[in-house]
């Protein structure tokens, strides 16, 4: 595996103790105790790694891997060379995921430059209320009257505002505002994040913009991760919402009085407008809109590049600008192609003659 030298080596795992982690078939007699500490793929795998297999695609370099063992199916485990351990699973990059978050626990939220507890080099107003063994970093500030839970990290040069509450075991990355938020237990919100601050909104004219008051909250319920350089506004009217366990990607903004479900997928560059919902188990794919005042239904999925403009029914699939059902998109673009081969086969005539 990569040198983990931003993460503290790990003990590793025996091949029982995967096991027990995955549901994995036990091992063969005799390497249930053999231990590996570190995770890698196929090509870069040492002998003290675990890898998965779950592909055809990857035999070649599955029948040449260095691995000590390997979590993958029975029908692809023949590929495996003598000197791999094969760990049957019906699932193996999941099971991959469960044993790599075993073994470096402490990849799943921005590390500390403090010793646990510390508020060195930080601010913290006399009224603010942390419980034990929260963590202020350097530079941050913490504002009047703002709660912390117990567990929580405080990045370097984070402001957190006043008022604001956060629960336990959450953290929040370096250089991050939080204003005008409640915030849930083991939320991670990553380096460079803006939440709380006002939403655009203005009353236009021909001779000025008058500024509607936002009045609202962000609220962030628990398990929700959002990642670094994203945007949440504070709502006008009512409050935005973040769902249980939705998990935001980089650069995302989010306007005031959305309301995103719990379980939502929403990944980096998307936008989604002003009093948006998106209800449970949305995804949103890579640089996608959601237009103002749109409802998304449960379990939707928007492919990426697309442009949302009016409702989409529950457990639907829709894609491109102006966004619609999938299989009508695809049959959109095959007949542009087809019209466009056309005129050029059609151009190519003319000029021939």
């Amino acid at each position: 595996m990569s040198e983990p030298v931003f993460l503290r080596h790990s003990r590793g795992l025996t091949l029982a103790e995967i096991a027990t982690v995955t549901g994995a078939a036990a091992p063969v007699k005799g390497a249930d105790s053999r231990r590996v500490s570190g995770i890698a793929t196929l090509d870069r795998a040492s002998p003290g790694d675990l890898v998965f297999l779950d592909s055809r695609m990857h035999a070649a370099a599955a029948r040449a891997t260095r691995a000590g063992a390997c979590l993958t199916t029975e029908a692809l485990a023949a590929n495996l060379p003598a000197d791999t351990v094969p760990l049957i699973v019906k699932a193996p990059y999941r099971a991959f995921v469960v044993a790599a978050r075993e073994m470096f626990p402490q990849a799943l939220r921005p590390s500390s430059l403090a010793a646990a507890g510390s508020l060195e080099g930080a601010h913290v107003d006399t009224s603010a209320r942390l419980e034990l063994d929260v963590t202020v970093e350097p530079g941050a500030v913490i504002g009047p009257h703002a709660e912390i839970g117990s567990g929580t990290l405080i990045g370097a040069n984070a402001v957190i505002g006043a008022e604001v509450r956060i629960g336990r075991d959450c953290a929040i990355g370096s250089g991050t505002t939080v204003t005008h938020a409640l915030i849930g237990d083991h939320v991670v919100i990553h380096p460079g994040c803006k939440i709380g601050q006002d939403g655009f909104g203005y009353v236009m004219s021909g001779t000025a913009h008058m500024k509607v008051p936002q009045i609202g909250r962000v609220i962030i319920q628990d398990e929700v991760e959002i990642g670094a350089g994203t945007t949440i506004d504070r709502g006008a009217l009512r409050d935005t919402v973040i769902g249980e366990g939705s998990k935001i990607d980089n650069l995302v903004q989010i306007g005031h009085n959305v309301t995103i479900g719990r379980h939502c997928i929403i990944v980096a560059q998307t936008g989604i407008s002003g009093s948006a919902t998106l209800e449970d188990f949305v995804v949103l794919g890579a640089r996608s809109g959601v237009n103002n005042q749109v409802t998304i239904g449960e379990g939707a999925q928007i492919a990426g590049v697309s442009v949302v403009h009016g409702d989409v029914p529950a457990g639907a699939r829709w894609g491109g600008t102006p966004a619609k059902p999938v299989k009508l998109w695809f049959r959109e673009m095959r007949l542009l192609e087809q019209m466009a081969q056309r005129m050029g086969d059609a151009r190519s005539g003319k000029d021939e003659a």
